[in-house]
Parts: structure tokens; sequence; C-alpha cells
């Protein structure tokens, strides 16, 4: 369970709209939800009032009351995810240069008999 103030304060960090104490309050009363400011708000009255709030809460009204915040899953990652166009491919030169094959025995598509060789 947490406070009033302290669900307003979880609640704005979740999008762009600020809320207040009254602004809970409201929301309470719209939802039709009993809170009570000195007591706070445990996790069925939050839930309550995230089904209420347009557009949907991320979090859960169990992760919004919980003693941790921000959840893990509400956190933003450490590095930007990577995003790959093609899975499996190699970033590099789009056309790999031909090597050419150097000097030596011209292959005639037979191999080579070591019994003629050298005779």
């Amino acid at each position: 369970m947490i406070t009033v103030q302290e669900f307003a304060r979880r609640l704005s960090s979740l999008g762009a709209e600020t809320f207040g104490d009254d602004d809970v309050v409201d929301l309470a009363t719209a939802a039709e939800v009993r809170i009570n400011p000195d007591v706070g708000v445990d996790a069925t009255a939050a839930q309550r009032l995230l089904d209420h709030l347009s557009p949907a809460s991320p979090v859960t009204g169990a992760q919004l009351v919980a003693p941790e915040w921000p959840p893990t899953s509400a956190r933003p990652p450490a590095a930007p995810p990577m995003v790959f166009s093609n899975p499996g491919a190699v970033d590099g030169p789009s056309e790999q240069p031909v090597r050419a094959r150097g000097g030596g025995q011209k292959r005639t598509g037979r191999r080579p008999d070591s019994r003629r060789s050298g005779r």
C-alpha cells in the first residue's frame, strides 16, 4: 500500500500527464473506487483506477504499489536495442572482390595423377 501522493507521483512518471492528489481523488470518484487519502491505495484499488485510465497503463496495480519503483519491466534498457533488418546477414561490402587464382597448373577437371606428373 502506498500513499495517495506517492500513487500520484508514480502515475505521473508513466506518461505525459501530471497527476496530483486531487486528480487521484477525482479519478477514484469517476471510477467509483473508495480511497482514503489518510490510509493510502492498495493493489486492488490501484488496478481499478488504472483500468479507468485511457490509454491503458503499461503496468499493473500491483506493480504500481510495489515497494520497488519503477518495476524492472518498465525501466528503459541500459542501451538501445539493436535492430537487424536481416538476421544472419553480415555487414560488409555488398560485392565481395573476386580473388584471382594464382599461376600454377591449369585444372582440367580431373584429379592430378601422381604417376603421370613429372615424366
